[in-house]
């Protein structure tokens, strides 16, 4: 705390002891946070009850022990009533007399923020003044007649009033819930800042959102709920949002490489800001693999023709050449005829290449063990590297089976290794190392210790036909794993390292659901016909069946039987909760869970399914279904 602080808190102190009434605040856990030194006086507290921190049960004992109630038979029944009471957070007044014959007036009010503040008035010497009034009432009788019908005719217009205000607040009460209830069920992070950046609202998305950090954040400084790291990202446009610009941007957080994307609008009224945050992971993910099928298909377009033509040319070259080769023309000739043959038949290589990369190529993940794969990978590709150059694979991966198109990645590593091994020539090593970027990211690395990338092979090794390796060559390799990477949603890197070169490949980190051998299975699906069918399906792979229609139901389910070995559900369904609400309600379960959905793939909920379990594209069929809960089940 700088000094200002602690100037402005002395003299908030001395303030409230200077007031009259006994004061008291205490927080949402029923701890107190401030009360003046009439409070203590009034109630004769000890030291210790009016620190910051004391809890209000402990207060309450003290009191009642004391004779603050009177006669009790059970003082920790009287504690237990009044902490509930104190926990519903409810306004509240009351005037009651002490043993001491004071009478004071005790005044609740609830904070926004959760606590409440209560303040106690000694009102002795006014009660005593109305008794006063009364035993005058014959004299003033007529007075206070005639005052009482101008009250009557005051209250009645205080009582309309009244009825008014009580009608407005329950009008914005329920617009408040309802708006509450909207923030909670977008799958943002949506929050407001006062002008000195920190939060004075945020629904329950924050920790979704930005998984590792804190779920409360109200109160807290932008910096300190993100992280210095993300927060240095974000700050030049927190700065020009303050300035009053509206700012879009996106951002790679730090944790486990997540991208997101914020929208940042002033709040002319108090100098803050309000700020939408989502986890556009899937989206970008998604996107990176449309542009690449674009520009596959773009490719195949322009080439297509001139493959086609340059094919024609080819086999009249390799027809003419065969001609050539049957005349009696000499041995200088034939090796001139030798040479053409072989260039016309490199360039006929080279065409299929380019037809591998151009043509459809469409990308079928399905659950894949890549434990397996990688020890695949080791047994493929050592019998293609000479003796002195070692292979060594460093799988670092969680257990499990994930979504992959086991062949493509597995034709992109032996790629790489076997460049690798031209780079380390006679003799090296090759290192394959697999890890997770948090819960987003498969990271593979293939490293040499050969002598590294030159600048020029930096900057155009994945342009297609560039190639150090002269007329041995095509070119294409690396351009045809970036294709393969992109195609995923992934990203590829080229980098060189003290020892050599190094090529790293991120893809989408997608969990299938774990192999199960039959079991009980609960099927949540609001359309009848459609559950008989699936049912029939869940059935043909072994599986008893119990049905939900809610996520209400499904939720009570997993929580009365104990024996259920898979959930699978809509997104959406019966009733306001969906597939959604239902994951968090079991979460903990340890359940294997699949969604399924007819939603397009760029709806929320569809992207927000994506990155926390498998998803089922309706329609499908029972090979679809089989490929994700059993895989040897869908052969």
């Amino acid at each position: 705390m700088d000094r200002t602080d602690q100037r402005i808190k002395a003299m908030t102190t001395v303030g409230l002891n200077l007031i009259d009434q006994a004061l008291s605040i205490y927080d949402s856990d029923l701890l107190l946070a401030v009360s003046n030194h009439r409070f203590q006086e009034m109630f004769n507290l000890p030291d210790r009850l009016v620190q910051p921190g004391a809890g209000f049960a402990e207060t309450i004992r003290h009191i009642t022990e004391a004779g603050e109630y009177g006669p009790v038979a059970d003082v920790e029944a009287v504690v237990r009533d009044r902490v509930e009471q104190a926990l519903t957070f409810e306004p509240h007044y009351l005037e009651r007399v002490r043993p001491n014959g004071q009478v004071i007036s005790v005044e609740g009010a609830p904070l926004p923020e959760g606590g409440w503040v209560t303040v106690y008035t000694d009102i002795t010497r006014t009660k005593q003044s109305e008794a006063l009034l009364r035993a005058r009432s014959e004299e003033l009788s007529d007075q206070l007649l005639a005052h009482a019908e101008q009250l009557a005719a005051a209250n009645r217009e205080l009582a309309a009033t009244n009825a008014t205000l009580e009608e407005a607040k329950r009008q914005l009460t329920e617009i408040e819930s309802r708006t509450r209830l909207t923030t909670e069920m977008m799958p943002a992070h949506i929050a407001h800042v006062d002008a000195t950046g920190h939060y004075t609202y945020s629904n329950r998305r924050f920790a979704s959102v930005f998984p590792g950090r804190p779920a409360d954040i109200v109160g807290k400084h932008v910096r300190d709920a993100l992280g210095a790291t993300a927060y240095q990202r974000v700050e030049p446009h927190l700065a020009a949002a303050f300035e009053g610009g509206e700012a879009v941007f996106e951002f790679t957080e730090d944790r486990d490489s997540r991208r997101i994307r914020v929208a940042l609008t002033p709040d002319a009224g108090t100098g803050g800001l309000y700020i939408l945050s989502m986890d556009i992971t899937e989206e970008t993910q998604a996107r990176v693999a449309l542009q690449q099928s674009r520009r596959r298909a773009l490719a195949a377009q322009m080439t297509s023709g001139l493959a086609h033509d340059f094919g024609n040319l080819l086999t009249i070259i390799l027809g003419l050449q065969s001609r050539l080769a049957r005349m009696d023309l000499g041995d200088p000739a034939q090796e001139l005829i030798a040479a053409t043959r072989g260039a016309a038949q490199r360039g006929g290589r080279l065409l299929n290449r380019i037809a591998d990369m151009t043509g459809k190529r469409p990308l079928r993940p399905t659950a894949t063990d890549p434990h397996a794969l990688l020890d695949d990978l080791k047994l493929l590709a050592t019998p293609s590297l000479p003796q002195m150059v070692g292979l060594s694979v460093l799988d670092h991966l969680p257990p499990g089976r994930v979504m992959l198109d086991a062949g493509m990645v597995q034709d992109a590593l032996l790629n790489l290794v076997l460049n690798a091994r031209d780079a380390c020539a006679a003799s090296g090593q090759i290192t394959v190392s697999a890890h997770c970027v948090g819960s987003t990211w498969i990271e593979i690395a293939v490293t040499d210790t050969g002598p590294g990338f030159s600048p020029e092979a930096l900057e155009n090794a994945l342009t297609p036909f560039f190639t150090t390796k002269g007329g041995s060559g095509s070119g294409l390799g690396l351009p045809m794993v970036y294709d393969t990477v992109k195609l995923a949603g992934g990203d590829l890197q080229l980098t060189n390292t003290p020892e050599g070169a190094a090529v790293t490949l991120r893809l989408p980190y997608r969990p299938a659901a774990p192999e199960t051998a039959g079991g009980l299975a609960l099927l949540v699906e609001d359309s009848e016909p459609l559950r008989a069918s699936v049912r029939d399906m869940l059935v043909a792979l072994d599986f008893a069946v119990i049905e939900a229609a809610s996520a209400d139901e499904a939720a009570a389910l997993v929580a009365d039987v104990p024996d259920i070995s898979l959930v699978l559900s809509d997104i959406r369904l019966q009733g306001p909760a969906t597939g959604l609400d239902l994951l968090d309600r079991i979460d903990g379960s340890g359940l294997p869970c699949i969604l399924m959905t007819s939603l397009p793939p760029g709806d929320p909920l569809h992207r927000a399914a994506l990155a926390r379990v498998p998803v089922l594209r309706k329609p499908f069929s029972a090979a679809g279904l089989a490929a994700l809960i059993r895989p040897e089940a869908a052969a």
